[in-house]
């Protein structure tokens, strides 16, 4: 896919990337309170969202929501000899449960996240998946503590500054790592949210329940932290951000929330997040995904943060991405009904 410099788009469709990728307006015409603030119009509003969404800037307008706080998800990782990756890339990337999957430079080095509506489900799909993909155990690595998790990206920062904007990291973890019980009518919305919004004027009222129903719910859900982000939803590698990396370390349990904590405060980072060792095979405990224009910018972001936040005392491993096989959001409605057995 065409790779997109800022200075290809309109004023209009700059400020939609760069603005709005958290903070959506929840009411009834969200695209015209957009367009107020933009001095411009709803239609115009919406017709540059779908030519952006047509060329690739942007995967949807939508809602990023908190790992675990619906469902059940992991990130998981297969060695796969180079002369089968694409063929095992592609049995995993057809799973409706896999919302990503990367080569990574690594001797694991097939890199995917699986999202199911309940952990009964999750570990039925990574059981199918070392089963058929013969290449051995998959490590699972499910998440344990998130330091910050975002993937904004402002788009009119120099190499040097911060990825974000200039929010500090505040930790959202579920109690006991659980979902969320959803009745029907959650169900249906999630169901509904997953494509993205509708780009009509009355985008909440084209979700399957009452409009007022769907924007109280929207409005609880991300008080409660339930919905990381409601907006813009950019696709970083279409819009120039064609490196990146995912660095690991080894830290003491006893000092890694420490630790995460002060990278994330750093704001230099796009994900920050405590996962599960899986020894003997994977020793590392801390992750956090670095993006740049080149692996050159990222190289450097990784030994400026190494310095700042004095890492280098943790073993540490670079993992850069070589190939995206899948990048989606989360889909949850094809398993929302499944049971186990």
């Amino acid at each position: 896919m065409t790779h997109l410099a800022p200075t290809a788009f309109t004023d209009l469709e700059f400020a939609l990337l760069n603005r709005f990728q958290r903070d959506f307006p929840l009411v009834q015409r969200p695209y015209a309170a957009l367009a107020q603030q933009l001095e411009s119009t709803e239609s115009c509003v919406i017709e540059q969202l779908q030519r952006l969404r047509s060329s690739g800037a942007i995967s949807r307008v939508g809602a990023v929501f908190r790992p675990n706080a619906v469902g059940a998800s992991a990130l998981a990782a297969l060695a796969v000899p180079a002369d089968r990756l694409e063929q095992v890339a592609a049995r995993v990337s057809a799973l409706p449960e896999v919302n990503h999957n990367y080569e990574r430079q690594h001797r694991f080095n097939l890199w995917f996240v699986v999202t199911a509506a309940n952990p009964q489900r999750l570990h039925t799909v990574l059981q199918q998946i070392e089963q058929t993909s013969g290449c051995g155990t998959v490590l699972v690595l499910p998440l344990i503590e998130d330091f910050h998790i975002d993937l904004g990206f402002d788009l009119s920062a120099r190499t040097d500054q911060r990825f974000t904007f200039g929010a500090t990291a505040r930790p959202t973890n579920a109690p006991d790592g659980l979902a969320i019980t959803l009745d029907k009518s959650e169900q249906t919305l999630i169901a509904a949210l997953q494509g993205g919004l509708p780009l009509l004027p009355r985008p909440f009222a084209a979700l399957g329940l009452p409009e007022r129903q769907v924007l109280m719910l929207l409005a609880r859900w991300l008080d409660h932290g339930v919905i990381k982000r409601l907006g813009v939803i950019v696709r970083h590698h279409e819009l120039g951000y064609r490196a990146n990396a995912m660095v690991v370390w080894d830290v003491p349990d006893e000092c890694v929330s420490e630790v995460g904590q002060r990278i994330a405060a750093t704001g230099r980072v796009t994900l920050c997040y405590r996962r599960n060792r899986q020894l003997p095979n994977w020793s590392y405990n801390l992750f956090c995904m670095i993006h740049g224009k080149d692996p050159a910018e990222v190289k450097a972001r990784i030994a400026a943060l190494d310095e700042l936040c004095q890492l280098q005392r943790y073993p540490q491993e670079i993992l850069f991405s070589v190939r995206r096989f899948k990048q989606r959001g989360a889909h949850y409605a094809p398993t929302l009904e499944t049971t186990d057995g």
